[in-house]
């Protein structure tokens, strides 16, 4: 091959290249880029609407107005959506409200009453689920058998009788034909007895509410009815809220008890105002009133010494403590709590009755109830005294203070299920049941 030969090969090799290379820059090549816009002959840039499209694949698409994706999609020029991340699907799904927690907590309220009364369950309850029987006709010669049976729970002749009076009106009237309609009258009737206002312009049942800076409440009560350790309790619940607690030490005559509530001051971070020992109550009720409005207090939870209703001189002292509070700051105390042993029966119901008349109460915690077989002495006090419960122990420890809701404590009581059902093979109390 001579030099003209391979000069001709090169030439022709070169044009193909040039060919081929302008081919590319028209756009015509297989998803060649575009590197620069044509140009037309006279050399100006062509416009934009006769330049080639170029493909950018990883360019997310423009956002469209609402108003633009109404049109888009009734001309079915509509885009479909870009696939959403697992994980912010995961995200959206925990930070979105759900159900409202109320009905959820309201169910493991009941069921932890329900366990803290298995002792009633088993007793009062129990008793009452035989006479039943699953008896398809009631008849009313069983107003007596279930008289006997709230009578020995320490329901209280009063109350029983009042109850029995509104059965034996729906017997009368045939409106309680079976065992299913007299146990809804009894759960009805309690749930009205239990539904108590609130008394001398206190708030109504339930837990204490913060009426004013401080909120002062005085707690009385025989001896041995666990007031200190209730204060002690009710402190840590409103710690837990975001309240300022102030403790006053106003058992003075038994060093165990400032101590007592010591411990619980350290262990929720409340101050506790105390004096020396033997020192005059009513002089530690003014201090820590005054300390709890001066360090800007929420509430201040005041202690005394245990005494029996029976003794004059020591409910007068309570009656002059009241006043001395009542000095220190105009309203207070706002709120008088008489602590009663749910297993001292009948004998609670009369400790109430004389504190009453002595000192005006505004609520009733009722302790160790869970000890008890004859909690039906939350009806007697609630119908006699007509003073609302605030709280219900069930328990040791201090979330077992639980703050008392008739309709849950009812439902607990004479309601179907519970973690008593397990061992009695059976559903729960009621009347379908054979053992309660």
């Amino acid at each position: 091959m001579n030099a003209m030969n391979i000069v001709e090969i090169v030439i022709a090799i070169a044009v193909v290249a040039v060919g081929a290379y302008v081919f590319l820059l028209r756009g015509k090549g297989d998803g060649a880029p575009q590197l620069q816009p044509p140009s037309r002959k006279d050399g100006a840039p062509a416009p934009k609407s006769e330049r080639p499209a170029v493909a950018r694949p990883e360019e997310p698409a423009p956002k469209r107005s609402i108003k633009e994706s109404a049109s888009a999609e009734s001309t079915g020029d509509l885009a479909p959506p870009p696939a959403v991340p697992a994980v912010s699907t995961a995200i959206t799904s925990a930070s979105s409200p759900s159900a409202p927690p109320s009905a959820a907590s309201s169910k493991k309220d009941v069921a932890n009453i329900r366990k803290g009364l298995a002792a009633t369950r088993g007793g009062f309850i129990a008793r009452l689920t035989a006479i039943f029987g699953g008896k398809k006709v009631i008849d009313p010669a069983i107003l007596e058998q279930i008289e006997e049976v709230m009578l020995t729970s320490d329901v209280g002749v009063k109350t029983t009788q009042a109850i029995l009076g509104r059965l034996r009106e729906g017997l009368e009237k045939n409106e309680l034909r079976d065992s299913d309609a007299v146990w809804a009258a009894l759960r009805a009737e309690a749930t009205r007895i239990l539904t108590v206002d609130g008394a001398n312009g206190a708030a109504p049942p339930g837990k204490l509410r913060l009426t004013a800076k401080p909120t002062v409440v005085l707690l009385v009560g025989v001896n041995g009815v666990g007031k200190t350790t209730s204060i002690g309790k009710l402190a840590t619940r409103f710690n837990a809220d975001g309240s300022k607690v102030v403790l006053a030490a106003g058992d003075t005559f038994r060093a165990a008890a400032v101590q007592q509530l010591e411990v619980w001051g350290k262990r929720v971070g409340a101050e506790v105002v105390k004096g020396k020992d033997g020192a005059d109550p009513s002089a530690v009720a003014f201090d820590a009133t005054s300390r709890a409005k001066e360090s800007g207090a929420d509430l201040l939870l005041v202690d005394t010494a245990g005494r029996l209703h029976t003794k004059a001189p020591l409910m007068d002292e309570i009656k002059k403590l009241k006043k001395t509070i009542g000095k220190a700051m105009d309203g207070a105390p706002h709120e008088t709590l008489l602590v009663l042993d749910a297993t001292t029966g009948q004998n609670a119901l009369t400790q109430a009755a004389m504190f009453k008349d002595a000192v005006d109460l505004t609520g009733i915690v009722l302790t160790k109830l869970d000890g008890t077989a004859k909690g039906g002495i939350v009806l007697g006090i609630c119908d006699e005294l007509k003073v609302p419960v605030r709280y219900i122990g069930l328990g040791e420890r201090a979330e077992d203070l639980r703050e008392f809701q008739a309709e849950h404590f009812v439902e607990a009581l004479f309601g179907h299920g519970g973690d008593d059902a397990a061992t009695s093979g059976t559903d729960g109390a009621g009347p379908a049941d054979a053992t309660g």
